[in-house]
């Protein structure tokens, strides 16, 4: 009798895409990028040279957060698939290809955990940071 009852409003249940579809943008896969590969032994910033020049600029201006999620990261999504660029400055006295290998392992396993599919990972290695900012020379 119960049966009779819930299924008498002749409503099917409806699934997810049946109701609508669900996107994820650019920028938010950008942002998971981003902050995975900052996570990695080795990544000193992200960025090409203008993108590090202009976000010292904001930093001194006191917009010191102003673009750092997504800087140096560009996505392109499809659906449900994601290719994924990033650009790094690498600390020295690592190998890069541990340290290319690295990100791009930490940016798939990033954003695949959020139910996405990611194709590829290229990454490209910008510069090389040889000494830390306020380390003191010779110690």
């Amino acid at each position: 009798m119960t049966d009779a009852v819930e299924n008498a409003g002749g409503v099917p249940a409806a699934t997810g895409a049946a109701r609508g579809v669900t996107s994820v943008s650019d920028e938010v896969v950008e942002k998971i990028a981003g902050a995975a590969a900052r996570s990695v032994p080795g990544v000193a910033d992200l960025g090409g040279d203008v993108a590090r020049f202009f976000n010292t600029i904001l930093d001194k201006v006191g917009l010191d957060e102003v673009g750092d999620a997504r800087r140096g990261v560009s996505a392109d999504v499809k659906g449900s698939s994601a290719v994924v660029n990033v650009v790094l400055v690498i600390d020295s006295g690592h190998v890069v290809t541990d340290v290319t290998e690295a990100v791009r392992a930490a940016v798939i396993e990033a954003v695949e955990k959020y139910g996405l599919t990611v194709i590829e990972v290229n990454v490209t290695v910008d510069d090389i940071e040889l000494d830390k900012p306020g380390a003191a020379a010779g110690a």
